[in-house]
């Protein structure tokens, strides 16, 4: 494994070299994080890719005495220095941000001195390139370590320590995958750095750190999904949330309606709740869906609205109406269908408080409409209307018993109900041995 890591890895790095460009690319173009550790993201894997190709090129020209080889190698060796540093330097970066937007908590001071130990760091290997402090090069281009070179190990060597004891004191404040990548981030290189010092000639350090930089990018979008995730399931949440807000909202303005309606007929107390119930019983064996059902029960419990227009004194006259009163009456379908008309995103409503009084053979009012010309949820209603007056009392009679209810149901099937809706209120009669659809 060794052997085939140090015949090989010139091209390993290459290729991760590569990653990480292609990461600094998809980082700059990432949405949805914020732009301290986007930019943060971006250096990283720069930095890295860098760091790699120095390694490769340091390698190639080492011993080069032309003039070229004196540049390559100097540039090379300042290049892995400074870029691990950086890389270094950009983490902590990153970690700064995820405690100020993230777990919205003050950056621990601990960070704010690796932040400036690393700075400093920065500082020394530009001051080694003209001091020699850490390494220099002999006639023949090639590189010594100075004594000083131990000093170049102390910056990244305290700034991991900082990173990973501040990393380990938080872990509680952190997601699980959060803390356990940083946590890497930070251990990976220093073990890589232990077996290194033991196998010379492989890059395990640089290949291992850079390696972590491509796992963070990794959870970077990985977090990023999730914490996308969660807003969408907020947003939708709120956005059910409001629909039930405005469904209750709905339901209380109808049920006003009802009673106001209600308050104006002493003989029709309920009425419009029990017909309600009844369109939504017949419209389910229909085989209509909730939504329909629903529609069908709002529709039927708001469809006598207009007789908020008809005068008191005509609602509530004991005895038969006059033909005249009679025409007053009539009048209510299209009253209700004007005041519905102005629930635009409901216009169901308005369509069965217009047409509940049109006539299957097409004697009814207001339109004189006929068979399925007749909407189908007036057509519903008009069934469960009539069945509810029948079985309630009334200013001029008493509610019908239920077999002479069937019988009329029977008997104006086809002329004033539809066929199918009136075998299906037929059916709820049979079903109803105690006779419990009625006025209570």
């Amino acid at each position: 494994m060794v052997e085939f890591l140090r015949t090989y890895q010139s091209e390993m790095m290459y290729v991760l070299s590569g990653i990480c460009g292609m990461i600094a690319l998809f980082a700059c173009v990432t949405r949805y994080i914020s732009p301290v550790r986007k930019a943060a993201q971006v250096v990283m894997a720069l930095s890295a890719m860098f760091l790699l190709i120095a390694e490769n090129l340091g390698e190639f020209f080492y011993g080069d005495t032309s003039a070229t080889g004196y540049w390559m190698v100097r540039a090379s060796n300042f290049c892995v220095f400074f870029t691990t540093l950086m890389v270094i330097l950009a983490f902590t970066v990153y970690l700064m941000d995820i405690f100020r937007v993230d777990l919205k908590l003050p950056v621990p001071k601990r960070l704010w001195a690796a932040l400036f130990i690393v700075i400093a760091g920065e500082i020394l290997v530009i001051v080694s390139q003209f001091t020699g402090l850490y390494y220099s090069f002999d006639e023949m281009n090639v590189y010594h370590r100075n004594p000083g070179f131990v000093i170049s190990y102390i910056p990244a060597l305290l700034v991991i320590l900082l990173l990973f004891s501040v990393i380990l004191g938080y872990r509680r404040q952190m997601r699980p995958t959060m803390w356990v990548t940083m946590m890497l981030f930070t251990l990976v290189p220093l073990i890589a750095s232990g077996f290194q010092f033991f196998i010379y000639g492989i890059y395990l350090t640089d290949m291992s750190l850079v390696g972590m930089v491509v796992v963070l990018y990794v959870f970077t979008l990985a977090d990023t999904n999730r914490s996308l995730e969660r807003a969408q399931q907020r947003e939708l949440q709120l956005l059910r949330e409001e629909q039930e807000s405005i469904q209750k909202l709905f339901s209380q303005t109808a049920v006003a309606l009802v009673n106001a309606i209600d308050a104006k007929d002493a003989y029709t107390q309920g009425h419009s709740a029990r017909v309600a119930e009844y369109s939504r019983r017949i419209a389910a064996i229909c085989g209509k869906s909730e939504k329909e059902c629903n529609e069908v029960y709002y529709a039927a419990l708001l469809h006598d609205v207009g007789k908020i227009g008809i005068p008191d004194e005509i609602i509530n006259k004991e005895g038969k109406l006059s033909q005249e009163e009679f025409d007053v009456i009539k009048s209510h379908p299209a009253i209700g269908a004007q005041i519905l008309s102005q629930i635009s995103d409901y216009s169901y409503l308005s369509i069965a408080a217009r047409y509940h009084h049109e006539r299957f053979e097409g004697n009814g009012y207001p339109d004189g409409l006929e068979g399925d010309s007749i909407p189908e949820l007036a057509r519903i209603i008009s069934v469960a209307d009539a069945y509810d007056a029948m079985t309630s009392n009334r200013s001029y009679r008493r509610a019908l018993p239920q077999e002479a209810v069937r019988e009329e149901l029977e008997r104006c099937s086809g002329t004033q109900f539809d066929p199918l809706f009136a075998h299906i209120m037929l059916q709820l009669i049979e079903q109803d041995k105690d006779f419990m659809l009625r006025e209570r």
